[in-house]
């Protein structure tokens, strides 16, 4: 008798249930609508998104130097750890110039402020200081020495990622000096913290549907989509760009690494709508971090290379500064000749370093450089207020993606990538998360013993202890590896499953040898 197939609502509503991708987007349809149709309630949704991030935050920082410590420990070599973060730094300063660079000429093209003819006097500069707090972007000596912890506890309590950073690494290369003899109990311990932290994670992306639900609400709700017209040549503009740059990441990815952006993008896909319905990359970085590592990045790699790209690499930060001067300039009446704008590279090749986690830093990155050129008024930078929120999107979307491809792209450089693990898990086999090596067998859980089947294809089989009573839940339990295969769970991220039923053996089947087996292995 044929299976039955499920209705079309009941397979909906399946997806809906299991799938974090499809509870997304329609909460991402949802939010729009609501800001749409009720924009005064939907005003109040605030606390949704915020509340999501600031979860998400507090996970951050131990995340971050639990996996640095542990790639440390384990890599053993503090010299290759040096190496990737120069090579890190090189890639990030080549990516972000290149951005600016694509920028400029993207404006010089399509001229996206010229004909408006904007008087800065009319312009109210009081929002610009409101939307920046009064503060301002540090300079390079300050960068350096905000990066420096004043404790240990309080990198921690500031979430300052930089000072996270320098503490792991400093806790990492005390452990390659003790040497596990010495302190044999704390690089456990550090690692049982990563995985509750992981699992903290879990719990919390459940949460992601609807931070984004009132994110898109909010935004939808406090700007219209009158913004829409009223900048659509500069938005359009903005995305077209940013889509050109990404592009160009997937040539590097694919010339560097021999890998795909498009399939890394749909094994991200959950992430990737998350980062955009809520326009913070930070709400995503835990599961991209786990993510990557699952992947084949190196432990170490990924520790160091995505976090501080958090502060070096904001690739999309670039492309929207070097767009926005020009916009304003254009805007305002006021032509930049090929010199100003060589200018505003080197600028913005600095003040983009320091911008994130500090309040309006577009606004403060803008400013400085309209008053590092001296012909555009400080006051027309008020011109973007109203366009800078749906510039959150194209902004934190790129920023990841350029993250991303680092991580990659200096691991390959250093030899910190297991390619062929990387291959599989972005062309969906499910036995490349796992722990299984190439070429051989699902990885058997401590007890496991081997298959009754001979062979080179035999996979490990239930503990002979088991006796003839073992049902085919018992054998299906003892045999689950410890790890992941990369099968989608509820909450997105993977589940365990037998290697009886990833190698294709019916467990009834198996289940009925064993007990025919059983007393004579006994």
């Amino acid at each position: 008798m044929p299976p039955s197939v499920p209705s079309l609502p009941r397979r909906v509503a399946r997806i809906l249930r299991t799938s974090l991708f499809a509870q997304v987007a329609c909460a991402l349809v949802l939010g729009v609508l609501v800001g749409k149709l009720w924009p005064g309630v939907a005003t109040d949704l605030q606390p949704l998104g915020d509340g999501f991030t600031r979860l998400i935050k507090t996970i951050i920082s131990p995340l971050v130097f639990c996996v640095v410590v542990v790639g440390i420990a384990k890599a053993g070599d503090l010299k290759a750890f040096g190496r990737i973060g120069l090579k890190a730094l090189i890639w990030f300063e080549v990516a972000s110039t290149v951005a600016l660079v694509i920028g400029l000429l993207a404006a010089n093209i399509v001229q996206p402020g010229s004909g408006m003819n904007v008087d800065p006097s009319t312009l109210d500069t009081s929002a610009v200081d409101a939307k920046t707090g009064g503060g301002s972007l540090p300079s390079t000596t300050e960068f350096v020495v905000n990066a420096l912890p004043t404790s240990f506890v309080g990198a921690f309590a500031e979430n300052s990622l930089l000072q996270v950073l320098v503490l792991a690494c400093l806790v990492g290369a005390a452990l390659l000096h003790l040497g596990h003899t010495r302190v044999p109990k704390v690089l456990p311990a550090i690692e049982q913290a990563q995985e509750i932290i992981f699992a903290i994670v879990g719990f919390v992306m459940r949460l992601a549907p609807i931070a984004v639900f009132g994110a898109m609400a909010v935004l939808i709700g406090n700007y219209g989509l009158g913004v829409i017209e009223t900048y659509g040549k500069l938005i359009i503009l903005c995305y077209a760009a940013a889509a050109l740059f990404v592009t160009l990441l997937a040539v590097a990815l694919r010339v560097v690494t021999g890998l795909s952006l498009w399939k890394f993008l749909r094994y991200i896909r959950e992430e990737m709508l998350l980062a955009l319905g809520t326009a913070s990359t930070e709400s995503v970085m835990p599961r991209v971090m786990q993510k990557l590592r699952k992947a084949g990045a190196r432990d170490d790699a990924v520790g160091l290379v995505l976090p501080t790209g958090y502060s070096f690499n904001l690739d999309g930060a670039s492309l929207y500064l070097s767009i926005g001067t020009l916009f304003i300039a254009q805007a305002v009446g006021v032509d930049l000749d090929p010199g100003q704008q060589i200018t505003v590279v080197l600028v913005l090749m600095l003040t983009s370093k320091g911008m994130a986690g500090i309040p309006g830093s577009a606004f403060l990155a803008l400013s400085a450089t309209a008053s590092s050129l001296g012909a555009i008024p400080a006051g027309a930078v008020a011109l973007l207020l109203g366009v800078d929120r749906i510039m959150d999107s194209m902004r934190v979307v790129t920023n990841l993606l350029g993250n991303c491809v680092a991580v990659f792209a200096v691991s390959r450089w250093e030899g910190a990538l297991d390619l062929e693990r990387a291959k599989r898990v972005l062309d969906g086999e499910t036995a490349a998360v796992g722990e299984e090596k190439p070429g051989g067998s699902a990885r058997p859980g401590p007890t496991a013993k081997p298959d009754v089947h001979p062979g080179p294809d035999a996979h490990p089989g239930p503990d002979a202890s088991a006796g003839p009573g073992a049902s085919a839940a018992g054998v299906e339990g003892s045999e689950q590896p410890e790890s992941h295969d990369g099968r989608e769970s509820p909450d997105g991220l993977e589940g365990p499953q037998s290697p009886h039923a990833a190698a294709g053996v019916p467990v009834a089947v198996v289940a009925g040898l064993t007990e025919e087996t059983a007393p004579e292995a006994g």
